[in-house]
């Protein structure tokens, strides 16, 4: 929830025009609801698509306040992330909701960006992957990776994981390349485990505190398909920095 409208135009329009040449790389990003369609309409054309920052479980009905994954994808949005950390922590979100959340979203035709990660509690104790693994259970039934009962597409391509640690969200620290690599490959083996060949499709990005002078590093990771940017966002020369790194791993 940062930015005026004024600032949201100036940073559209500095992605926009500092990315485009890169291979294999997809760029998107997820202003504040209140910006969305500012922002669609200045990066048209452009290799820039947008998504919105959340989500509501309904279609529609009178839920005062919420965004639908149908209006998201009417304005033209590609992505919508789900179930960030700070939506778990401040709004109470459970596995269950955030899952209802993912089949409205596949229904709506969007590509959720869905967030799951650890504590520094349970990283101490020894459960990270279990507080992972109970977080992944319900999209997988739910659909992910064309595993449940829901709107999976089946192959894998269309579904998209990142892991955030909690204990390196806005804390200025990151997990070393080597415990991301650890736990992308653990969310990629707990969803093989009901799909292998839609497992190996499925994209898992990194979103703790990545930045400009450690992006090149996480991205060299075999598991680690991209970055799910924060505060480096908010700066146009940083952002494209990254995304030139994740051209070039």
């Amino acid at each position: 929830m940062h930015g005026t409208a004024a600032g949201a135009a100036e940073l559209a329009r500095a992605v926009a025009k500092g990315v485009g040449g890169e291979s294999g790389v997809e760029v998107g990003i997820c202003p504040p609801m209140a910006h969305l369609a500012q922002c669609l309409q200045l990066v048209a054309g452009s290799a820039v698509t947008v998504g919105g920052q959340d989500c509501s479980e309904h279609s529609e009905g009178a839920y005062t306040g919420e965004v639908s994954a149908g209006m998201l994808a009417e304005l033209g949005c590609r992505w919508v992330l789900l179930g960030h950390s700070e939506r778990r922590a401040h709004f109470g979100e459970s596995d269950a909701l955030i899952a209802r959340k993912w089949a409205a979203a596949r229904t709506a035709g969007l590509t959720p960006i869905v967030c799951v990660g650890e504590s520094l509690a349970e990283r101490e104790a020894g459960k990270a992957e279990e507080a992972v693994r109970g977080q992944l259970a319900p999209l997988l039934e739910a659909g992910l990776c064309g595993n449940g009962r829901g709107a999976g597409r089946g192959d894998g391509g269309g579904d998209v994981i990142a892991y955030e640690p909690v204990w390196a969200i806005g804390t200025g620290k990151t997990a070393s390349p080597e415990q991301a690599q650890a736990m992308h490959a653990f969310i990629r083996s707990a969803a093989a485990e009901r799909a292998p060949k839609a497992a190996a499709a499925m994209r898992v990005l990194y979103g703790g505190s990545v930045k400009a002078d450690n992006a090149a590093a996480l991205f060299a990771a075999e598991d680690i398909d991209g970055g799910l940017i924060g505060g480096a966002a908010l700066n146009a020369e940083a952002f494209i920095a990254i995304v030139k790194a994740a051209a070039a791993s």
